[in-house]
């Protein structure tokens, strides 16, 4: 095995994926990746309709939680991340949702220039092979494929008609022109597989002879001279490794691992390393801190006809189902069954949406932990720019321990007025004409569910989170005392060290996690290998013209 290389990449997760890809694409530069989970092989990994399988099984995921959380009662949740080749792109909902123009426009704003919204639009259409074909927002032939689910069951469409009736505009592309709207969702599913980032950009890469991917490998510490990344040390089969690198070190094992690595290395908050005796190399006090993540509820509703996916629970629905796309990659299995969406604002003054909603013509948990007794649908919601910000910090200096994670979720008196707005908005639009045919009781959050009182209780014991942590190494001017990345994803203060994860979000977008950080890997290829940026886009995007003074 060669113990030394060009570039060292830490993380087989979304953006790893995609450097590893375009950085040995001249055949010629050695590029290693190192990934602590294995195979992705699996049917349930491959198999979009199984998503819950993997989620819930240690071999693929890290299976962190969170310390109690003070303002959900006390809660540990549960915060879910891949431990295998694909990382987090491999046990995810297969959501594609790239985020709000705005996003990205507010990312520039606060100190990652080169970041807005006409910068990132074309890698984000470098990185994807829409299926219906590409536009000016959209990629016609890059490796991530996406595509729409068949939206043949009734209630899909019946959900984007009662938002119309309460109001609201229906959106073309959620990923377009203007996300804001109802309509159609993505899925980065190809032929009925789930297109993960491995599929997507990890296994054409893995036939050149210049990339080495090994799994089952720890890293647990950057090796530095002075200020330089130099290498990485890990363990594999119970063995120690060093592996050197010529050029640079990249972090890409995403808002948990990243900074942990980071501070086991002695880049963190001084008097953290200090307390657990980690000699300190820089004390930068933004590594591990401004974590975000987006909180959800699922408001479920009872269905009066059997039309569900309440038919195809049982043991022998799941058999035909599963029999079926093992030999078509068709039907039921070929789809993450999140067909269409929504995205709104929650009060007059909001410039841009701060609520997503999935549509799920299913009474379901997202990990499948638990089921209603009878056919029902559910829209999840939650907003999407809590001011609440939480940390990651170590638990003592072995790698092999978990890390300490706290969101401090719903600690902004503002995130709670925003989950209220999302029960009532649901609600009223659950009870429009579409909906009739269909409609029996409210099963979640319950029609006694009223007073803010109340909502604030039911929201305490049922929201969970949606599973998008982010932001805990934030992207700025290296002038920031909080940022821990410049805008060419450079740790500050040192050469030959960048991360490339959702970690280096300042702010966590619109939307899920998936599609941004792919985009950041394939904008983060060009700045390593110091190639000129792709042309600004000049594609304009939505804001609603009454957006000061309406909320619809």
């Amino acid at each position: 095995m060669m113990d030394a290389f060009d570039y060292i990449i830490v993380g087989a997760g979304s953006a790893g994926c995609v450097l590893a890809n375009r950085l040995t694409e001249d055949g010629k530069t050695t590029v290693l990746v190192l990934e602590y989970g294995g195979s992705d092989s699996s049917i349930f990994i491959q198999m979009p309709a199984a998503l819950s399988i993997p989620m819930n099984r240690e071999k693929y995921n890290w299976f962190y939680e969170t310390e109690p959380e003070p303002h959900l009662g006390g809660r540990r949740m549960h915060t879910p991340r891949g431990k295998v080749l694909g990382g987090s792109s491999s046990i995810n909902g297969m959501v594609y949702i790239r985020g709000n123009a705005m996003d990205f426009e507010g990312w520039e704003q606060g100190g990652a220039r080169g970041w807005g919204y006409r910068h990132v639009l074309p890698y984000f259409r470098r990185a994807e092979y829409r299926e219906e074909g590409g536009d000016a927002y959209r990629g016609g032939d890059g490796p991530l494929y996406t595509s729409y689910g068949p939206t043949k069951n009734p209630l899909y469409n019946a959900w984007v008609k009662a938002a119309e009736q309460a109001g609201y505009p229906t959106t073309e592309d959620v990923n377009g022109f203007q996300q804001e709207g109802f309509g159609r969702m993505d899925q980065t599913v190809r032929k009925g597989q789930r297109w993960s980032a491995a599929n997507a950009y990890l296994k054409p890469a893995m036939k050149r002879k210049n990339l080495d991917v090994r799994t089952n490998a720890l890293a647990s510490q950057i090796l530095l001279e002075g200020h330089r990344a130099v290498g990485i040390r890990y363990s594999q089969g119970g063995q120690e490794i060093e592996v050197r690198a010529r050029k640079e070190v990249i972090l890409s094992g995403g808002p948990i691992n990243s900074p942990q690595l980071l501070k086991l290395s002695g880049i963190g908050p001084a008097a953290e390393l200090q307390s657990l005796g980690i000699p300190v190399v820089a004390d930068r006090p933004g590594v591990g801190e401004n974590l975000q993540d987006h909180l959800e509820f699922y408001f479920q509703m009872a269905v009066t006809k059997p039309i569900t996916l309440f038919s195809a629970q049982s043991l022998i629905a799941k058999g035909l189902i599963g029999a079926r796309w093992l030999l078509r990659k068709d039907g039921l299995g070929a789809t993450n069954h999140f067909e269409t969406c929504g995205f709104i604002r929650s009060r007059a003054g909001v410039p841009y949406p701060d609520i997503q909603y999935h549509f799920l013509p299913l009474a379901i948990s997202y990990d499948g932990n638990s089921l209603a007794t009878e056919h029902g649908m559910q829209a999840h919601v939650g907003p999407m720019r809590s001011k609440s910000r939480g940390w990651v910090r170590l638990r003592s200096r072995d790698a092999r321990d978990k890390p300490k994670v706290f969101f401090n979720y719903l600690s902004h008196a503002d995130d709670w007025a925003e989950m209220r707005a999302c029960v009532r908005l649901t609600r009223e639009i659950f009870g429009q004409d579409a909906f009739k045919p269909y409609r029996g009781r409210e099963l979640q959050p319950g029609t006694d569910v009223v007073t803010d009182e109340q909502i604030d209780a039911f929201i305490a014991q049922k929201v969970e989170s949606a599973y998008h942590p982010s932001c805990s190494n934030k992207m700025g001017d290296p002038s920031d005392p909080m940022a821990v990345v410049d805008p060419e994803t450079r740790v500050i203060g040192f050469e030959g060290l960048r991360i490339v994860d959702s970690s280096i979000m300042p702010r966590v977008t619109t939307g899920n996690l998936n599609a941004p950080t792919i985009m950041m890997g394939e904008k983060a290829a060009d700045h390593i290998l110091g190639k000129p940026m792709l042309a600004p886009s000049n594609a304009p995007f939505y804001q609603a013209r009454n957006w000061e003074t309406a909320q619809r």
